[in-house]
C-alpha cells in the first residue's frame, strides 16, 4: 500500500477522520450570558471541543474577554442600572474599573434580548480575564480567540500588532499555545501573530453580506480588512487569500460557504469552520458540504445533528 494510502487508512481507523470541532460561540450565547465564566461553563457542560471568545486589552495591559471594544448598554450594568450609552472603550479602562460592571444578563428592553429568548441570566458575572478562562477551563480545552480590531475605527482598540503581542503573551503564560487559535476579521493582526510566533495557529475570518463585507469583492481597491492582500491577485478566491495570509483555518460567515470553496480550502490544506450557525437544518447542510467544524450559539442543537451524521466531537 502506498504511504499516502496507508496514512489515510490509519487516520480513518483511528476515528480522526470523523472528528469534528464544535465551538461554543462566546461560550453558549443562546443559553447563557455571553463571554462570561458562567457561559463558558455552560458550553463545556454541553461537550464543546472549543471555546470561542473575543479579546480586548485594558488600559493596564490585561487581556479580557468582550465582543465589543467598548461597553455595550445592551449588556452592561453598573450598581444595578443599565448604562445609558455605549462606551468608554475598554482600552481606556483599568481592569479594576472594568470589573465594577455586571454582564450577567441582556437588557430586556433591547432588541438584542429578543434574539436570545432562551438565555438564562446569571447576575454578578464580570468581564473575565483570559487568565481566568484558562484556569476555569482546565488543561484539555481548546480555545479560539479573536483579536477585535477594525481598520475603519482605529481609535477603539490598540494597534493590531500590539494587540497581537498582548494576546500571544497571555496565551503563553496560560500554557495554552498548542491548543489555541487566534482569529480575526482584521488580517493585519493575524500577520502580526505569525511574525511574532510559530506556536499559535491563526484563523482568517471573513464575511460577504449586505450588512458587512470584509472581502470587498466589488471594490475598486483591496479591502482594508485583508492585511494588504489583494483578492484579485488570488483569482477572486477567499480560500487562496486565507492561505496566502498564512492561516490554517478559513472561518467564513456560514451563508458564504459553498461546495466549491470547501473543496478548494481542503485542497489548500485549510480547515473550514463557519460562523455562527444556529439552525439544525443549516448545520446539516454545512456538514454535508464537508466543513470541519461549526461555531454556534447553541451547542445543544448541534450535538444531535453530529450524532446523526456519525461525527465525533474532538
Amino acid at each position: 500500500m502506498p504511504i499516502a494510502s496507508l496514512a489515510c487508512a490509519i487516520w480513518a481507523a483511528s476515528g480522526a477522520a470523523n472528528a469534528f470541532d464544535l465551538q461554543g460561540h462566546r461560550g453558549a450565547r443562546g443559553l447563557a450570558p455571553e463571554n462570561t465564566l458562567a457561559g463558558f461553563r455552560t458550553a463545556l457542560d454541553l461537550g464543546v471541543s472549543t471555546l470561542e471568545s473575543d479579546m480586548a486589552i485594558t488600559r493596564d495591559g490585561v487581556v479580557v474577554l468582550s465582543h465589543d471594544p467598548l461597553l455595550n448598554p445592551d449588556l452592561v450594568r453598573l450598581d444595578g442600572k443599565w448604562i445609558a450609552k455605549a462606551g468608554p472603550p475598554i482600552h481606556r479602562l483599568s481592569l479594576a474599573e472594568l470589573k465594577r460592571y455586571d454582564i450577567g444578563r441582556i437588557n430586556p428592553a433591547s432588541k438584542y434580548a429578543k434574539q436570545f429568548p432562551q438565555q438564562k441570566p446569571v447576575d454578578g458575572q464580570r468581564f473575565p480575564t483570559l487568565e481566568e478562562l484558562f484556569a476555569m477551563a482546565g488543561p484539555d480545552v481548546r480555545f479560539n480567540l479573536e483579536i477585535k480590531t477594525d481598520p475603519t475605527k482605529p481609535d477603539l482598540t490598540l494597534d493590531p500588532l500590539l494587540f497581537a503581542e498582548f494576546a500571544i503573551t497571555a496565551i503563553r503564560e496560560g500554557k495554552a499555545a498548542q491548543r489555541s487559535t487566534i482569529q480575526s476579521f482584521d488580517w493585519r493582526g493575524l500577520v502580526g501573530v505569525q511574525r511574532l510566533t510559530t506556536g499559535i495557529a491563526t484563523s482568517c475570518l471573513s464575511i460577504e453580506s449586505s450588512d458587512m463585507d470584509t472581502v470587498g469583492r466589488a471594490g475598486a481597491h483591496p479591502s482594508p480588512w485583508l492585511g494588504d492582500l489583494d483578492l484579485a491577485a488570488h483569482g477572486g478566491s477567499v480560500p487562496r487569500l486565507a492561505k496566502a495570509a498564512g492561516c490554517s483555518v478559513w472561518s467564513p460567515f456560514w451563508r458564504n460557504v459553498t461546495a466549491e470553496n470547501v473543496r478548494q480550502s481542503h485542497d489548500l490544506g485549510l480547515q473550514v469552520i463557519p460562523w455562527t450557525v444556529n439552525d439544525p437544518a443549516d448545520m446539516e447542510k454545512l456538514i454535508d458540504l464537508g466543513v470541519d467544524g461549526l461555531i454556534t450559539d447553541y451547542p445543544d442543537r448541534a450535538k444531535p445533528v453530529l450524532a446523526a451524521k456519525g461525527l465525533k466531537i474532538r
